[in-house]
């Protein structure tokens, strides 16, 4: 199989007509059949054993780029790679997207609920969309990087879940031996040393959305005025615990003065607490109090079960029907006092004594006992102002008199 290189033309592959092959060197060979079909082929010989691989018509491919990839095939069979071999595996490996549409479908049957084979799809759509049309076994750090960075610090749970995912879907390429090697999606020992840490947007196992995406949260549930949104904006107007909100009986509700007494009895502290209500808070009341069945008790928030308040999972489950559900109802809490320190200027005393946080310091302590109800009352206002923004504005200009004492 010849060994001198460049013993063809590119007139004489032109003109050329007698049936036969002509050796160009280093393997390559322009075929021609006696039917006058013209060919380029790469001989070689694997397991003793000669083989025949095309590389394309000749009218096609140029001499110039048949020897472009018989060097190609060379290399290989330097590597101890069969060429034939290579070529057919990439013909049947799949893209990233339908490495993770297989993924997806082979796990499905052992998770819980179809819902998180559909967060599934979404977040391996939605955000690895770049990579979807990437031949599986190409995808890199790189890769891997330019989906994560976009979302690292600005959603850091979803990013966690992605990274998880893609993670995931590699190891069963690998698995499948569509992939070698490390796995650019690993997050200890690799991309830990590239990304930076993420932003604190959680407190303990409470995961916080970022309070930029809120008022679009606030939104959505108001497009269907069910008892369990009505419930979850509720908590998140009030910045109150779920166990409190869907505990919440009539008579600790007072809509002249705008109060919502919680006795120390159902609050994590164990003293009474005060939530100023404002005027979109008193009329979910209100509109709770309109579908009021007497059946219900007095739960303000009634579950389907007579004298029953909502389900532990009610508000949870509102957050997956509007496509939240990697955030967690307690996690409000989190962006309503991130919102506080970051774009407003009412004092770290107030925003704590709106969340009802245990006090250690002597001097909060007693002003706690003041109790700053009114001041709470401006805060929890602007809240509310800030959550009807969706779409709009995200920041309440510091300079204003909104947030002054």
């Amino acid at each position: 199989m010849g060994r001198n290189r460049n013993g063809l033309s590119a007139r004489f592959v032109d003109t050329v007509t007698k049936p036969g092959r002509y050796a160009d060197g280093g393997n390559l060979y322009l075929s021609i059949s006696s039917n006058g079909g013209r060919r380029w082929v790469f001989l070689f010989r694997w397991n003793g054993k000669i083989r025949e691989m095309g590389l394309g018509s000749a009218r096609d491919v140029s001499l110039a780029k048949a020897r472009i990839k018989a060097k190609a095939a060379r290399e290989l069979l330097l590597d101890g790679k069969d060429p034939i071999g290579v070529r057919q595996n990439e013909r049947m490996t799949p893209t990233f997207g339908e490495a993770a549409d297989a993924h997806i479908e082979a796990m499905e049957p052992s998770w819980r609920n179809d819902k998180h084979a559909a967060q599934w799809k979404m977040t391996l759509t939605r955000y690895a969309g770049p990579i979807r049309d990437k031949r599986v076994d190409d995808v890199t750090t790189e890769d891997v990087l330019s989906v994560l960075q976009v979302i690292w610090q600005t959603k850091p749970e979803t990013a966690s879940r992605v990274r998880g995912r893609i993670e995931a879907v590699l190891d069963a390429a690998k698995a499948k031996g569509h992939r070698q090697g490390e796995n650019p999606a690993r997050w200890r020992g690799h991309l830990d040393k590239l990304l930076p840490p993420r932003r604190k947007l959680s407190r303990g196992h409470h995961a916080a959305m970022p309070f930029s995406e809120v008022p679009d949260v606030v939104a959505k549930l108001r497009e269907t005025r069910s008892t369990s949104n009505l419930a979850l904006e509720f908590a998140i107007l009030t910045a109150a615990r779920s166990g409190e909100v869907m505990g919440a009986v009539w008579p600790e509700v007072d809509l002249r003065k705008k109060l919502w007494t919680v006795p120390g009895a159902r609050m994590k502290g164990g003293r009474e607490h005060h939530v100023p209500l404002t005027d979109r808070a008193v009329e979910i009341i209100e509109n709770m109090k309109v579908a009021r069945n007497r059946e219900h008790g007095d739960y303000i928030f009634s579950g389907q079960k007579a004298g029953r308040p909502l389900s532990v999972m009610a508000l949870t489950m509102a957050l997956r029907r509007i496509g939240a559900g990697e955030f967690t109802v307690h996690g409000f809490r989190s962006s309503f006092r991130d919102w506080c320190g970051d774009c407003t200027n009412h004092p770290r005393e107030v925003a704590e004594a709106a969340l009802a946080h245990t006090i250690r310091d002597a001097t909060e302590a007693a002003y706690r006992r003041a109790s700053a109800l009114e001041k709470r009352r401006v805060l929890m206002r602007d809240w509310a102002e800030y959550l009807g923004r969706a779409g709009g504005e995200n920041v309440i200009d510091l300079n204003s008199a909104k947030g002054k004492p």
